[in-house]
């Protein structure tokens, strides 16, 4: 089974393909996972897999942490060009996830104040007013949204519970009024139950990629990343999109107006 299990609080740096040197900022356990998707491709595994025992780190921890390392790294280098909130899990769970988001703020303008915040957001919890606010404060509010197709949802991301409806998700980032970058997973082959075949994972058909882009023109981001798998991912049947068929999409962003990359 995959796994990569990050440190917690800081870790890092490391060289992103969308984002460049980046030093990761992890408000989950550092001895498991907590997310409120439990998506098939995802590289820390599923959450069964990896229930942690340990608790969140403090909002206290994390500022230390962050300091000691944004200190070491002005003076003996290298500089970050982002300071990315991602690793185990959904960042915006943590229930000082907007006070933490201020600390760093503070923290990157007294050592780096060149450097971006980005945080890797599933979106789940936009539309919680704190966490909305949090997220216009960061330079990178980096929301997934593979797709407006439930049941494609449903059995890829596999969010936790009933709540969940994309029709609210995309009105969360409606409100964001194009302080929002889209991050789309696009990808292929077949979902595997107990190890026989079953849905298929192909996201790239016109019914799955028409009505995603007439949300994303709804949305009016400022960028879409699209990409596909980068690693090893927990379902073994799925594959990664090909450059041609991740152009093609990315082509379609763009005519429509709105910056785009692909990474492969």
């Amino acid at each position: 089974m995959s796994t990569i299990i990050y440190p917690s609080p800081i870790f890092g740096p490391v060289h992103s393909r969308r984002l460049g040197v980046s030093l990761g900022i992890n408000l989950l356990p550092s001895d498991g996972k907590i997310c409120t998707f439990d998506c098939v491709y995802c590289e820390c595994g599923l959450n069964a897999d990896h229930r942690p025992k340990n608790k969140v780190p403090s909002r206290e921890e994390v500022a230390k942490a962050l300091e000691i390392r944004l200190s070491d790294m002005q003076k003996n280098g290298p500089s970050p060009d982002v300071l990315t909130f991602a690793g185990n899990g959904e960042p915006t769970c943590h229930p000082q996830f907007a006070a933490i988001i201020d600390d760093t703020v503070r923290l990157r303008d007294r050592y780096f104040p060149q450097a971006k915040i980005s945080v890797l957001t599933n979106a789940t919890l936009i539309t919680r007013e704190e966490v909305h606010q949090a997220l216009m404060r960061v330079d990178n509010n980096i929301c997934k949204l593979d797709t407006i197709n439930m049941d494609y949802i449903r059995r890829v991301d596999r969010p936790s519970g009933e709540w969940y409806k994309v029709e609210d998700i995309v009105e969360g980032m409606i409100r964001f009024n194009g302080h929002v970058i889209i991050q789309t997973m696009f990808m292929k082959g077949v979902i595997t139950v107990n190890g026989e075949q079953a849905e298929d994972a192909n996201n790239m058909g016109e019914e799955y990629v028409g009505p995603w882009l007439e949300a994303v023109k709804a949305i009016r981001p400022q960028q879409v990343m699209i990409y596909t798998i980068d690693r090893e991912t927990p379902d073994k049947g799925l594959q990664k999109a090909t450059p041609d068929e991740l152009n093609a999409i990315r082509d379609r962003v763009i005519a429509a107006g709105i910056p785009c990359t692909a990474s492969y």
